[in-house]
């Protein structure tokens, strides 16, 4: 985890104290479960909540241990008797270090799970609010590149609306994928804890039992979570591109805000970047890159290794650290971005009414011209304006075989803006529900 690219409630989740308490909350609930059942006396479950739940765990103590035993679980459980007493020894009573470290990262996942959730929340209210102040603004649709046909700006942030609610489904499909638990003892079997220990702890901290652990969780659980955060941030980079698209000099129909004092480049004091949105983009790639090995522990040997151990260990906290932040930066963007109206009708026009090419190829099939021949008509004038010679509407006036078919004031009918623009509403209902 980056400083630079962080955020504090985020990064919080996955400190050493955090994961410390987590593996301690643990212990203590499935301590007191086994006391339930009378495998070890309640005074000494009392004694362990009693002596741990207020203590703050020497990290270092923990980690000075570890570089003696070389084994994580077994240290914090070493520090756990130095806090708790001799009634330490009924703590871990049938359990293997996997049922610790598996129920955590997935309490530590559904954490960073609702904060991406509200992350998101904050996005789609900011992409609706924008939606609708430009619902009927017009602007060129463009298809690879090239102006296509009249659309809205409303509707390009319509479009980011929908499909961050879809990202923000599958988020929720995937939080509740992640949130099982393990109590199983070694290779999963219950040999020497009971299933009723596993109930108990997943109730206390808000997950599942898994139906079968073997001895860790099944890894297909975070590599969906993990493919979905990657689905999110190529989400998060279409939109990002479509801004550093509309900010080009020559297009120039939205741009990142830019602050008092802000520098765009330490050479050319001129310069105005998207350097947010740049940004995003980068981060993007990286959320993308930790999918793949997420995929890759899926593939553990027999009933368990730790192959996927130390992969976890980095990309939990990155993954869900950066995509925090890029969610975060995103939402700013989008909550500033600077818009343009007179420049989209200026590009709008940039092309001498072409944009209505299609209008005039049905207008005449519509009128009794075959298609193919009404595609050479139409495409025979338009070449012309592409290379900036005359205007379109007039060209088309002029051509008689065109002028045969189509009156003057039909031809001009087709060079309705608004034509394009009459299902907004329907479209808009559709993302947004009823009014």
């Amino acid at each position: 985890m980056i400083p630079r690219y962080s955020r504090p409630e985020m990064t919080a989740i996955w400190s050493p104290e955090s994961r410390f308490r987590i593996w301690f909350e643990i212990e203590a609930h499935a301590t007191t479960a086994l006391a339930q059942i009378g495998v070890v006396p309640k005074e000494a479950a009392d004694k362990v909540w009693e002596k741990g739940r207020d203590a703050v765990f020497d990290v270092a103590r923990i980690d000075a241990i570890e570089a003696v035993t070389k084994h994580d679980v077994i240290a914090f459980l070493t520090h756990l008797a130095e806090i708790v007493g001799p009634e330490a020894r009924f703590v871990h009573q049938g359990m293997t270090s996997s049922d610790v470290l598996d129920t955590c990262l997935n309490v530590q996942l559904t954490q960073a799970a609702d904060i991406l959730l509200k992350d998101l929340d904050a996005l789609l209210a900011a992409l609706k609010r924008r939606a609708f102040e430009h619902k009927l603004t017009p602007t060129i649709g463009r298809s690879h590149g090239i102006h296509a046909e009249p659309v809205t700006f409303g509707l390009k942030l319509a479009q980011a609306y929908a499909e961050f609610s879809r990202a923000r489904e599958r988020l929720v499909a995937a939080r509740k994928e992640v949130a099982t638990c393990a109590i199983s003892g070694a290779v999963g079997t219950f040999a020497n804890i009971d299933p009723r220990v596993e109930e108990y702890v997943a109730e206390q901290m808000g997950l599942q039992p898994e139906p079968v652990s073997t001895q860790v969780i099944p890894r297909d659980r975070h590599a969906m979570f993990f493919a979905t955060l990657g689905v999110i941030a190529s989400s998060m980079e279409r939109l990002a591109t479509e801004v550093r698209h509309l900010q080009r000099t020559e297009v120039l129909e939205a741009e990142e805000f830019f602050s008092e004092g802000q520098k765009g480049s330490s050479a050319m004091p001129h310069k105005r970047n998207p350097v947010l949105t740049e940004n995003i983009t980068g981060l993007a790639r990286m959320v993308r890159g930790y999918v793949t090995p997420s995929l890759e522990n899926v593939a553990l040997w027999h009933e368990r290794d730790i192959s996927h151990s130390s992969v976890e260990r980095m990309i939990g906290p990155d993954a869900t650290v950066t995509l925090d932040f890029a969610l975060a930066r995103l939402t700013g963007v989008i909550d500033k971005l600077l818009i343009y109206p007179e420049q989209m009708q200026k590009n709008l026009d940039r092309l001498g009414g072409l944009v209505h090419s299609q209008r005039v190829l049905l207008a005449l099939t519509q009128g009794g011209v075959s298609r193919e021949d009404s595609y050479r008509l139409v495409q025979r004038n338009a070449m012309p304006v592409w290379r900036g010679e005359g205007d379109f509407l007039t060209l088309l006036k002029a051509d008689p075989e065109v002028t045969a078919v189509l009156k003057p004031q039909q031809i001009e009918e087709c060079f309705d803006l608004g034509y394009h623009l009459k299902h907004v509403d329907t479209i808009f209902s559709r993302v947004f529900g009823a009014a």
